[in-house]
């Protein structure tokens, strides 16, 4: 059984250690409020054309999702209607989930040391996928690269997003935190 009263991640531990004075000494912060940190991670799983022709599909993208992040994930519902994909306003078409705090230490921590490797023909991870302001976003073509998802139990194989919001100003200050945490880049 986890103690959760006096239970830290792993790599929570590690940002608090060794990784926050590496990059205060590295850009020369004089505050510890500008060492760049995490804030959020946001996973999202999108149905598109299964879900409108089955409901059910947006049902199961919940349930994985809401497996591999370890709390309930949210259905994503169509905005408007558009009759050329036949979605109607208010059809479901996928999940979402934002971890912050000591699951989202968890997560990155299951995704960086087991997902990742698991990928077939696995190379890295873009280091161009930075949106400016220190965000970084990826994608996964298979979902199943979790544990958490038993194979023999899936109707359907989504592809996911993930995204990685930190506290950085620049990307060269969010990929140098995403380093310390040993993130695959292939660049």
């Amino acid at each position: 059984m986890l103690d959760t009263a006096n239970y830290t991640p792993r790599l929570k531990a590690q940002y608090k250690e060794s990784i926050a004075p590496a990059l205060k000494e590295e850009f020369g912060y004089k505050n510890v409020m500008q060492i760049p940190r995490l804030e959020k991670i946001v996973l999202n799983i999108g149905c598109g054309a299964e879900a409108v022709r089955d409901s059910k599909k947006a049902r199961s993208a919940v349930e994985d999702l809401t497996q591999i992040a370890g709390q309930k994930a949210v259905t994503t519902r169509a905005k408007k209607s558009i009759a050329g994909f036949r979605v109607r306003e208010g059809m479901p078409l996928g999940a979402k989930v934002t971890l912050r705090g000591d699951r989202m230490y968890d997560f990155l921590d299951r995704l960086i040391t087991i997902a990742l490797p698991r990928v077939r023909d696995f190379r890295g991870v873009s280091g161009k996928s930075f949106d400016g302001r220190g965000n970084y976003a990826m994608g996964l073509k298979e979902h199943i690269v979790f544990p958490e998802i038993d194979y023999d139990k899936v109707d359907e194989i989504w592809g996911m997003d993930i995204i990685i919001c930190t506290t950085a100003e620049t990307d060269a200050e969010a990929k140098s935190l995403l380093k310390h945490f040993n993130m695959p880049f292939n660049s």
